[in-house]
């Protein structure tokens, strides 16, 4: 029998996994000189930018899925379904959580998956900060599950107001609370107001526009506070202008089924509530056989992207907290490093497997981006503020730059048309 390959397990099938396991699977998974295995919870793949269109239900998130098993047949990589909760790093294994179906019933009990090289690529959940009643009355949008169930629970709201109300001639009021106001707050809530017009668009008038309050919540002086203070001030003015109430330097306490309480006093009524304040890596990384990590569970990782106390263990994204030479602070938890950092790992790893030295991962900012629904505004390096068409085409690439990543340019412009196709000949906005 010969030598078996190398075994590369990466956990994790978010953007930065998903796109590192197909490339990887193509250059060294194809002529066998390392199996690759993709370790994720979910059967389907989503980009989690989008998710706040799921959750507004300006887009179907089961027309922009992608099937693990399939592409990993595709693309040269085994796809094992599972959610890691423990490494044991003296025999190179991963312990992966019993499968459950959606009754929790015992599919498959808990098993090991060996590795020779190990990348985590988990992502980042919400942090509630143990903000009281946050858990139990917020919805949170880590996933494409909980974006869905927002988006149903929105629905439903207008069904039971056209149910109750049809030809009554009374309005029904639809309050809605956003804490946070980074980038997912101050996307969702644009994306929120322009959903409340689509409804009436379809006959479910019955909650009209100017009877939806929503409001956002920032304990920061400033809404989109990581981002420069001119795109802060625009993105705020064109919510305002859009009706939304933008509430900033409030700390919210505590949160009930009727609303949101914050720390100077305020109280604002709501029906509907997101947590979208701070992120942390998933707990189990804070205790992962003896490695490093910080506060927010991320590991800490060298320039290489390995893991301080184990070369094996690789993790990138927001999982990992990496400080560059020449940086205060570490690479930001933001989408456009993390298919940087799987780029440069494609590199290193190929290196790996060749026994020579590893390079260093370097950050190039881009800028950032915000889509306020129809209107885009950003900032490119150097503190040029843009906004208009040219901003919404560069926001639009982003997802397309991911796609060509996982598809391929001809394809990523076959499901483009498509898209196009189905936003001009379907429902604008998703009714069940």
């Amino acid at each position: 029998m010969g030598l078996q390959a190398h075994r590369i397990v990466i956990v994790g099938g978010g953007a930065g996994g998903l796109e590192l396991a197909t490339t990887l699977g193509k250059k060294s998974g194809k002529c066998g000189k390392a199996k690759i295995i993709l370790v994720d919870g979910s059967l389907t793949h989503i980009w989690k930018p989008l998710l706040h269109e799921v959750a507004a239900g300006t887009i179907n998130s089961y027309e922009d899925e992608l099937n693990y098993f399939a592409h990993g047949a595709k693309h040269h990589f085994e796809f094992q379904l599972g959610r890691m909760d423990g490494l044991t790093r003296h025999d190179k294994s991963i312990r992966l959580a019993p499968l459950l179906d959606a009754s929790g019933q015992e599919i498959a009990p808990a098993r090991a998956l060996h590795y020779d090289t190990l990348v985590l690529a988990v992502g980042s959940t919400a942090n509630d900060f143990g903000t009281a009643g946050a858990a139990e009355n917020c919805v949170f949008l880590d996933s494409r599950a909980q974006a869905d169930r927002f988006q149903s629970q929105l629905l439903n709201m207008y069904l039971q107001a056209h149910a109750m109300h049809s030809g009554a001639g009374a309005d029904a009021a639809l309050n809605i609370a956003i804490v946070g106001a980074g980038a997912t707050g101050v996307e969702l809530a644009a994306e929120l107001h322009h959903a409340t017009h689509e409804f009436v668009k379809y006959g479910l008038d019955d909650i009209p526009p100017q009877q939806v309050t929503i409001s956002l919540v920032e304990a920061a002086s400033r809404i989109l506070p990581v981002l420069p203070e001119g795109v802060s001030r625009t993105a705020q003015a064109r919510l305002e202008k859009l009706g939304i109430k933008v509430y900033t330097g409030q700390k919210v306490t505590e949160i009930t089924a009727q609303g949101l309480k914050t720390a100077a006093g305020l109280e604002i009524p709501a029906s509907l509530k997101v947590w979208s304040a701070g992120i942390k890596a998933p707990d189990f990384l804070g205790r992962l056989d003896g490695l490093e990590s910080n506060r927010i569970n991320q590991l800490v990782v060298t320039p290489t992207l390995q893991t301080t106390r184990d070369p094996a263990i690789f993790a990138f994204g927001d999982c990992a907290s990496c400080t560059l030479p020449g940086h205060s602070q570490p690479v930001p938890p933001r989408a456009q490093f993390a298919h940087q950092q799987a780029s440069f790992l494609v590199k290193a790893l190929r290196a790996r497997l060749a026994n020579k030295p590893l390079p260093a991962f370097h950050m190039r900012d881009f800028g950032s981006l915000i889509s306020l629904s129809s209107h885009t505004i950003g900032a490119l390096p150097g503190g040029v503020n843009i906004q208009g068409r040219l901003a919404w085409l560069m926001y639009l690439s982003l997802y397309r730059m991911h796609q060509v990543a996982l598809h391929g340019l001809f394809k990523t412009t076959v499901l483009w048309c498509k898209d196009m196709l189905a936003r001009t000949s379907g429902p604008s906005l998703k009714l069940h």
